[in-house]
C-alpha cells in the first residue's frame, strides 16, 4: 500500500471512524460502525489526502467532478483545485429549487462535460446512481464514479459495472479495521 493510501486511512480511522454504534445508515441498515466522512473531507488535511486519492484514481476524459450535495461537496471542490488541469466541481440538490437558476445541478459545468461521480461512503450504490440519473437525464456524459470509502460487500460495483461505468472504490472496511 503507497504511504498516500497509508495517510488517507489513518487519518479516517483517527477522525472519521466510529465503532460505538449501533448506527442506522441511510440506507435503513443497522451497523455497529459508522463513518462520518465529514470528519476527514471538511478537515484541511484530509481534504488533501482524498483528494489526492481521487485525483489519481480519475479517468484521463474527467473533466467535471462532483455528486450529491453535502456528500461529495468537499471532495469534489478538493478535487478540482488539485488537479492539472483543474477540473470543474458540482453538486446535485436533493430536490430542485424554484427560485434563482433552479433545478438540481449546480456548478460550471456543460454538456460538453466527461463527469466523474463522487461519494464519501457507499452503502448500496442508491444515492451515486439517483445523481447518475439526474445529470443523464439533463444531457451529461457521466463516465466513472468513485467512492472513498466503500461499504457495500461489492454490489455498489455490481450495480455501476452493469450500467457500464467503470467504479473504484479508494478504501475498504478491511482496510479501516472494520466490517
Amino acid at each position: 500500500m503507497d504511504e498516500h493510501k497509508l495517510a488517507l486511512i489513518e487519518h479516517l480511522q483517527a477522525h472519521a471512524l466510529r465503532t460505538d454504534g449501533p448506527f442506522r445508515l441511510a440506507s435503513g441498515a443497522i451497523s455497529d460502525w459508522y463513518l462520518d466522512g465529514r470528519q476527514t473531507t471538511f478537515d484541511g488535511a484530509g481534504a488533501r489526502l482524498i483528494a489526492a486519492a481521487v485525483a489519481a484514481a480519475l479517468l484521463p476524459e474527467v473533466t467535471a467532478v462532483g455528486g450529491m450535495t453535502m456528500g461529495a461537496d468537499p471532495i469534489a471542490i478538493a478535487t478540482a483545485m488539485v488537479t492539472e488541469p483543474p477540473l470543474r466541481a458540482f453538486s446535485v440538490r436533493k430536490a430542485a429549487k424554484d427560485h434563482g437558476t433552479g433545478g438540481r445541478i449546480v456548478g460550471p459545468i456543460s454538456e460538453t462535460d466527461r463527469v466523474a461521480v463522487v461519494d464519501d461512503t457507499t452503502t448500496t450504490g442508491a444515492s451515486m446512481a439517483e445523481v447518475i440519473d439526474v445529470l443523464e437525464g439533463e444531457g451529461f456524459k457521466v463516465v466513472q464514479a468513485i467512492t472513498v470509502v466503500d461499504r457495500s460487500g461489492g454490489s455498489a460495483a455490481e450495480l455501476f459495472v452493469g450500467r457500464g461505468l467503470p467504479y473504484a472504490a479508494l478504501v475498504t472496511p478491511h482496510e479501516l479495521g472494520v466490517g
